[in-house]
């Protein structure tokens, strides 16, 4: 029963706080970190108005 002592993070040696590091690092995967944000409402949107006007049959 040989069991690893706890070395508190601060006192481990460089090498083996990188080794800590990289196991404990993660990607995101199919996760996209970037934040979303709903757009206003409010804003005027050129290409909004540009793709109505489009539709719109010319008599």
């Amino acid at each position: 029963m040989n069991k690893e002592k706890f070395i508190p993070y601060a006192k481990l040696s460089k090498k083996k706080q990188r080794e800590l590091d990289r196991l404990r690092r993660n990607d995101f995967g199919a996760i996209s970190p970037v934040t979303k944000t709903v757009p206003s409402k409010k804003i005027y949107n050129r290409k909004k108005n540009r793709k109505l006007d489009h539709e719109l049959p010319v008599f």
